[in-house]
């Protein structure tokens, strides 16, 4: 670990080595008898699944670990914590995607065809999604068993995973076959799909590993929490924006949400702004995989200027986050608020 301190310069320089550690670890694991072709189909499976990503989530429990600790320089030991930390996020999201590509039958994924497609591969990426979900503890338990927060991190990272899974469900419940119905659709529906779905794992875990890190009771920090939250919902319809009108070659996947009839803000905004006869045609058109129906509901998309909408609801959403950061009384927790308020802030991909 001593070589990683000084790599602290390069924070993804930084972490991605801690990636490697970690990795090696999970592919020594006493608790399992690895054969060659074991340890050869999971190293390939973490390596194309786990660090392909933006890596944002994981990056940002050390940005948010140095703001609690108002920018000082971090200890070679909180360095790798923090890390692994982040690490652990990305696994879980690597373990959701996974999975969730396989339920969407998506066909791309970060640029690169989604991991059941790989050859080979297909429905093996079910256990895949199941072994990258027991990475975790088996991390948490190697580097954090003797730490006072131990049981806390198991406890927040059941609940969330528990939140996604529940958020996934009500998702997928809404767009089951033959039962589409988009007269059920509305913004709470969406909200509700989004703040568990999304927002938990996204938005609240990093920051709220980096709060338990430094010592702090998450019970004393629920205004945080709701700020992040709302945070995590404008995330989600950024996404839902960028899924129609957003460039694939920027946001590295195609989007799929008309077809697969996903309760997205558009579709719930569009069904409020419709008349009658645009209603029929979004009746009609949307949820199919027909390319001439996609086309029909972006065009009605675009005649019902949802970009227009979607910038209003951009500024507002910034505004409103904006004064409940402010209005917080640690500067400190204010800092890491803004930081990740910035990093999504007008995003493109």
């Amino acid at each position: 670990m001593a070589a990683l301190n000084g790599a602290a310069s390069d924070l993804k320089s930084t972490f991605l080595k801690v990636y490697s550690v970690l990795k090696s670890e999970l592919l020594q694991d006493p608790a399992f008898e690895f054969t060659d072709d074991s340890r050869q189909w999971v190293e390939r499976m973490l390596d194309y699944n786990v660090p392909g990503g933006k890596l944002n989530r994981g990056l940002s429990v050390i940005d948010s670990y140095r703001l609690l600790k108002d920018g000082e320089e971090l200890t070679e030991d909180e360095n790798f914590h923090a890390c692994t930390l982040g690490w652990c996020i990305e696994w879980l999201q690597a373990y959701f995607l996974v999975l969730d590509d396989i339920m969407d039958n998506s066909f791309t994924r970060r640029g690169q065809p989604c991991w059941y497609r790989m050859p080979k591969v297909g429905l093996i990426a079910v256990n895949d999604g199941i072994l990258l979900r027991n990475h975790i503890p088996r991390v948490l338990k190697r580097h954090f068993r003797e730490r006072p927060y131990y049981v806390d991190l198991l406890d927040l990272f059941n609940e969330v995973e528990f939140q996604t899974s529940s958020g996934q469900m009500i998702d997928l419940i809404t767009t089951i076959e033959g039962e589409k119905d988009l007269s059920r659709y509305s913004l709470p529906l969406h909200h509700r799909i989004v703040q568990y779905k999304t927002a938990y794992y996204s938005f609240y875990l990093p920051v709220a590993c980096a709060l338990l890190m430094s010592g702090d009771n998450l019970d004393n920090h629920l205004d945080v929490k709701n700020i992040l939250i709302d945070m995590g919902t404008y995330f989600q319809v950024q996404d839902d924006y960028l899924d129609c009108f957003g460039d694939t070659a920027v946001i590295g996947k195609i989007g799929t949400d008309i077809e697969d009839f996903k309760c997205s803000w558009l579709v719930v905004r569009a069904l409020e702004l419709s008349n009658e006869e645009q209603k029929k045609l979004l009746y009609e058109n949307y949820g199919k995989v027909n390319p001439d129906c996609v086309a029909i509901v972006k065009a009605l998309y675009k005649d019902l200027d949802l970009q227009g909408a979607f910038a209003e609801y951009e500024s507002n959403s910034y505004k409103k986050l904006i004064s409940s950061i402010e209005a917080h009384p640690s500067k400190s927790l204010q800092a890491v608020l803004k930081s990740f308020l910035g990093k999504i802030y007008k995003r493109q991909k």
